[in-house]
């Protein structure tokens, strides 16, 4: 059921390319959180992993990873890609997973060159990551972490016949630059400078209605259900309309969300990140 092997494999790759240690989350079938740990190295988890993995199997929980780069480097997460997306990206990603049936991810790292780190420092490193990820259709809240490979991924919607995490391919120390992405296509156009445009606060401080969210999203690729990611952020920009901040948006969405629960704290506050900016463009700048 667990493959040691692939684990390896994958960590050993994110290593390759500036991972210096990896924030450890473990959900339960319903997505809740049931443990962390916070930095560990390549080297922790492959020692602990093996020690791990009865017990995963036995309380049906998945593991999940965030990786963090040395020096400033830049772990992209390209996740939820169709089959056509995900061929567009494999001569720049250094590792693609199979984390469930037609669901693919890609990772690429991305050196920044001075120009760009000059340009807006982290802020420049976050808004080429949401342009990447707009440029390819890939899940513009991807929360950045991911199951292990060689693990089961315990989702409800799949039982019983939980699915493995798969290694597609590798490629260890692949690290590509800005321009490189963008001279391929990959990166969507950089959006208009916004001017100091007030949000726009309705009348209400009511929610939004989450519910209506989901029945109006789009669905996913795979055509299996609406897309979450979508009406979450539909969900939060209704939301920061309605005059709540980054975070009690961010609050509620975890209380709203599975998959705001089985992403983390990150995920909901990206997603009230992005649709609060959406919402200060104003209606013509769209999503994100």
């Amino acid at each position: 059921m667990f493959d040691s092997a692939e684990a390896n494999r994958m960590l050993d790759t994110f290593a390759s390319v500036g991972a210096a240690h990896f924030d450890v989350t473990f959900l339960d079938i319903d997505g809740a959180k049931r443990g962390f740990r916070k930095g560990q190295s390549v080297l922790q988890l492959q020692n602990s992993l093996p020690k791990l993995f009865p017990g995963l199997a036995e309380r049906q929980q998945s593991i999940v990873v965030r990786p963090h780069a040395k020096d400033g480097g830049t772990l992209i997460q390209l996740d939820d890609l169709d089959s056509a997306a995900l061929d567009r990206v494999k001569d720049v990603a250094f590792l693609t997973l199979a984390t469930s049936p037609g669901n693919h991810q890609a990772w690429v790292a991305v050196q920044m060159t001075q120009e760009h780190q000059e340009s807006a420092g982290d802020a420049g490193a976050k808004d080429f990551a949401r342009r990447l990820r707009k440029g390819t259709g890939a899940d513009p809240s991807a929360s950045g972490a991911t199951r292990i490979a060689g693990t089961v991924n315990f989702k409800r919607k799949y039982e019983p016949d939980f699915p493995t995490v798969k290694v597609l391919s590798s490629f260890p120390g692949r690290i590509v630059t800005a321009e490189q992405l963008e001279a391929l296509g990959l990166v969507a156009a950089p959006e208009p400078v916004a001017h100091a445009t007030p949000l726009r606060v309705s009348n209400s401080r009511s929610w939004p209605d989450y519910q209506r969210c989901v029945q109006g999203a789009p669905q996913k690729h795979d055509r299996s259900g609406p897309d979450i990611s979508r009406a979450d952020f539909m969900w939060s920009l209704m939301a920061a309309q309605r005059g709540h901040g980054i975070e009690e948006i961010a609050a509620r969405l975890m209380e709203e969300s599975s998959k705001a629960r089985e992403n983390g704290d990150n995920y909901a506050r990206l997603t009230a990140e992005n649709a609060t900016a959406a919402a200060s463009r104003g209606p013509e700048q769209g999503r994100g």
